[in-house]
C-alpha cells in the first residue's frame, strides 16, 4: 500500500513476539491495522508483508491468515447521504464569516439568531433524507446504519437547539419558558403517532388513549388543544358539563409569559398565584373528586411532582419533566436557576432506576451553562467534529469562548475548525470545502492548508488545475512549484512533452524544461518533425526560461520562416543560433544539414562573411569533435560534410561573383 511505501510499519510495543499481536502503518488522514502472529524469528519485513496482504511468513512460526484494516479519523465523511450537511453548512459557515460585525444589539443577536436556525435546518433536513434512505432500503445492514445516523443528527438538533435558546438567543426570564416549550413539543415526538391515532378515530373521546393525549396536551402546555379534546368529552357526557367548564375555565385562564413585553415580571406572577390559588381551591372543594382523570390534570395544572411523575410513561425524558415542572410551578424561571431545577428533575425523573446517558450530561452542562464542557462532551460523544466545530464557530462570533485559549497556542474554535477541515481533506471531493474552513483559521490555517494541499492525489489534470489556481490565489509559491514537477512528471512519463513543457514552464524549472526541450529535439531528429506546434509557436516570452528552451522556439521559428519562403530572415537566425552558442554541439551537425537547402537555392542566400562564419562552424564541427575518428568512419556523418564543404564553396564563389559584379557596376 501506498502507506507502507513511506512509513514504516510497526508492532504494538510490549507485545509478546509469539503471540497475536496488531501491526499499523500511519497515513495522512488513517492508519492500516492488521492483526497476525509472528513466529520468534518474526521481522518488521514481516510485519510489512502482513499489512500490505501477505501471509507468507519468515522463521518456525509462519503467521495465520490475516486481514488489514483501514481505521479512517472521521468515517462520517464517506457517508453519502451526509454530503448535504457539509456542503450546505459550509455555505452557512461562509457567510457567517463575512457577516456585518458592526451590526450591534439587537440586530446582532437576530442575525446570529438565524444563522443558529440555519444550521438546524440543514440537519433536520438532512435527518429526514436519512429516515426516507431507512424506509425505502431493503438491506438490514443499510437500514441499521441509516437509523442510527438518524438518532446522532437528532440528538444533534437538540442539542443545538437548546444552545440556540440559552447561549446564542440568550432567553431572558418569561420567554426562555416560551422557548423551551417550543423545545420541548418540537423534539419529543414519541407521542405524535398516539394524537393521530385519537384524532383520526370516529369517536375520539370514547378511545382507550384520550386521556393520554389529552394530558400530553397539557404536559406540553398546549391548552388549546386540550380544550378542545375535552370539549368532545363534555359532549358526549352532558351530566358532567359543569365541572368540565370549570376545568375549560382553569385552561383559559392560566396566565402564560408573553414575548412582546406586554406585561413584567411581577404582573405576571402575581397573576399566576391567583390563578394558582383559585385551582387549589377547586382542588381542595372535591370539584373534581368524581373524575379521576380531571382531578389527574387539575394537580398537574397546580405543579403537583407526584402528579406529573406519574405521567413519567408520556413525557419518556427528564427534560421533559423539567420544562413541565417549570411550565406549572416556576414559570418566571431564570436562565441561572435552570441548573438546579435540571438537576433536581433528572434525579426524580430517573430515581435511581438507571444512569444518566451521555446525551444527559450534555444537556445538563448546558442547563449549567458550562459551555465549554458542552463542548468536550460532545467531542467525545458524536462520530464527527462538524457539530462542534460549527457550533464553537457561532458560539465564538456570539463573544462567548474569547477567554477561552488552548495551552498550545490557538483557542478552541480554530482548533476544532482544524480538525474537521482536516477531516474534509481525506474525502476525494469535499476537501474544497476544507479549503474555506482552513482559510478562517488565523494562526496555523495557512501552515495545515500547505501540508494538507501537498497530499492531495493530482489524478486528472483538471484536479490539479484547481488545487494549482487555489495556491496561486493564496500566493504559496512552493506549493505551485511542487504541484507542477507533479504534473510535468507524470507527463513526461506518459511521452505527452507539449503538457511536460506547459507545466515545467508553469513551475519556471529550468533544469526540467531543459530535459524536456532536448526530448523535443530528439523527436525532430528522429521523425523530422515537431508535435504540440500550437505551444511551441506561443511560447512568447516564456522562452527565456532556459537557453535550450530558447533554442527550441527560435528553432521553429527558422522552420516556420523556411515555410513562409522568408529565406533572407531564416539565414539570419540560423546561423545566429550556431554563432550565439546557444545551440547544443550534438545539434550543430542538423542545423548545417539545415543551410543545405539555403546553399543550393537559384538567389544567393548567404552573404560571403555568413557562408565564412558556417565554413568555421563546420570545421569546428569535424575538429572538435571527441568521437572523431568514429564520425570518419561514419559513412553517412562523411557524405554530409563533403556535401556541405561542396555547397559552401559553391555558394562562396556565386557570392564573390555576384559581389564582384556589383561592384563593378
Amino acid at each position: 500500500t501506498p502507506l507502507t511505501d513511506t512509513v514504516p510499519p510497526q508492532v504494538v510495543p510490549g507485545a509478546d513476539p509469539s503471540a497475536r499481536q496488531l501491526c499499523f502503518a500511519w497515513g495522512p488522514a488513517e492508519v492500516l491495522v492488521c492483526e497476525t502472529l509472528f513466529g520468534r524469528a518474526g521481522s518488521a519485513g514481516a510485519t510489512a508483508r502482513a499489512l500490505t496482504g501477505s501471509v507468507a511468513g519468515t522463521g518456525d512460526g509462519a503467521p495465520s491468515s490475516s486481514r488489514v484494516f483501514v481505521v479512517r479519523r472521521d468515517q462520517d465523511i464517506y457517508i453519502h447521504t451526509l454530503r448535504k450537511l457539509f456542503n450546505e453548512s459550509h455555505g452557512i459557515f461562509m457567510g457567517l464569516q463575512r457577516s456585518e460585525e458592526e451590526l450591534a444589539g439587537k440586530s446582532r443577536k437576530a442575525q446570529l439568531v438565524q444563522v443558529s436556525k440555519n444550521y438546524r435546518s440543514v440537519i433536520r433536513a438532512c435527518m429526514e433524507d436519512m429516515h426516507q434512505a431507512a424506509v425505502s432500503t431493503r438491506d438490514p445492514a443499510l437500514q441499521g446504519q441509516y437509523s442510527t445516523q438518524v438518532s446522532i443528527l437528532s440528538a444533534m438538533e437538540l442539542i443545538w437547539n437548546l444552545c440556540e435558546i440559552l447561549f446564542v438567543e440568550a432567553a431572558t426570564a418569561g420567554p426562555l419558558l416560551l422557548r423551551l416549550l417550543d423545545w420541548v413539543r418540537l423534539h419529543v415526538c414519541d407521542v405524535d403517532s398516539m394524537v393521530r391515532e385519537v384524532l383520526s378515530s370516529e369517536s375520539p373521546s370514547k378511545h382507550k388513549l384520550f386521556w393520554n393525549v389529552v394530558d400530553v396536551f397539557v404536559l406540553q402546555g398546549r391548552m388549546d388543544e386540550a380544550r378542545h379534546l375535552l370539549s368532545k368529552e363534555a359532549s358526549a357526557n352532558p351530566a358532567s358539563m359543569n365541572m368540565y367548564k370549570i376545568l375549560d375555565d382553569l385552561m383559559k385562564k392560566m396566565p402564560v409569559p408573553s414575548l412582546g413585553n406586554t406585561q413584567t415580571l411581577t404582573e405576571l406572577e402575581l397573576k399566576w398565584q391567583h390563578w394558582h390559588e383559585e385551582c387549589q381551591r377547586y382542588l381542595q372543594d372535591g370539584t373534581f373528586a368524581s373524575n379521576p382523570h380531571m382531578e389527574s390534570i387539575c394537580k398537574i395544572l397546580l405543579g403537583d411532582e407526584d402528579a406529573i411523575l406519574e405521567k413519567k410513561e408520556l413525557m419518556t425524558t427528564w427534560y421533559h419533566f423539567l420544562v413541565t415542572r417549570l411550565l406549572y410551578s416556576h414559570p418566571t424561571v431564570k436562565p441561572m436557576e435552570l441548573r438546579f431545577y435540571a438537576q433536581s428533575s433528572m434525579d426524580l425523573f430517573l430515581g435511581g432506576e438507571s444512569s444518566p446517558e451521555p446525551l444527559d450530561m450534555i444537556l445538563m452542562a448546558a442547563f449549567e451553562f458550562e459551555m465549554h464542557q458542552v463542548i468536550k462532551e460532545c467531542s467525545i460523544v458524536l462520530s464527527n467534529w462538524w457539530f462542534v466545530a460549527h457550533l464553537t464557530d457561532l458560539l465564538d462570533h456570539c463573544k462567548l469562548l474569547q477567554s477561552h485559549n488552548l495551552y498550545f497556542g490557538s483557542n478552541m474554535r480554530e482548533f476544532l475548525l482544524l480538525e474537521y477541515a482536516s477531516g474534509l481533506f481525506s474525502h476525494h471531493s469535499l476537501w474544497q470545502l476544507g479549503v474555506d474552513y482552513l482559510d478562517h483559521c488565523p494562526e496555523f490555517g495557512r501552515v495545515y492548508l500547505e501540508l494538507h494541499i501537498e497530499r492531495i492525489p493530482l489524478s486528472t489534470e483538471q484536479k490539479a488545475l484547481k488545487v494549482l489556481r487555489i495556491c496561486e490565489q493564496r500566493q504559496m509559491h512552493e506549493q505551485v512549484r511542487s504541484i507542477c514537477k507533479i504534473m510535468a512528471m507524470k507527463a513526461l512519463r506518459n511521452n505527452r512533452l507539449g503538457s511536460a513543457l506547459s507545466w515545467s514552464i508553469r513551475a519556471k524549472d529550468a533544469a526540467f524544461a531543459t530535459l524536456i526541450s532536448d526530448r523535443f529535439l530528439k523527436d525532430y531528429c528522429e521523425k523530422g518533425c515537431f508535435s504540440d506546434l500550437d505551444l511551441i509557436d506561443n511560447l512568447g516570452p516564456s522562452m527565456l526560461l532556459s537557453d535550450r528552451l530558447t533554442f527550441l522556439g527560435k528553432y521553429r521559428e527558422f522552420h516556420r520562416l523556411y515555410g513562409e519562403k522568408r529565406f533572407a530572415e531564416a539565414a539570419r537566425l540560423l546561423l545566429t543560433l550556431m554563432t550565439a552558442h546557444i545551440a547544443p554541439c550534438s545539434f550543430w551537425m542538423t542545423l548545417l544539414t539545415d543551410a543545405l537547402p539555403l546553399l543550393e537555392q537559384k538567389e544567393v542566400i548567404f552573404s560571403a562573411e555568413q557562408t565564412y562564419e558556417l565554413m568555421r562552424c563546420l570545421e569546428d564541427l569535424t575538429a572538435g569533435n571527441p568521437d572523431k575518428q568514429k564520425f570518419q568512419d561514419d559513412d553517412v556523418e562523411t557524405t554530409k560534410v563533403e556535401m556541405l564543404r561542396l555547397a559552401l564553396a559553391r555558394n562562396l564563389a556565386r557570392v564573390i561573383v555576384k559581389e564582384g559584379t556589383v561592384e563593378g557596376s
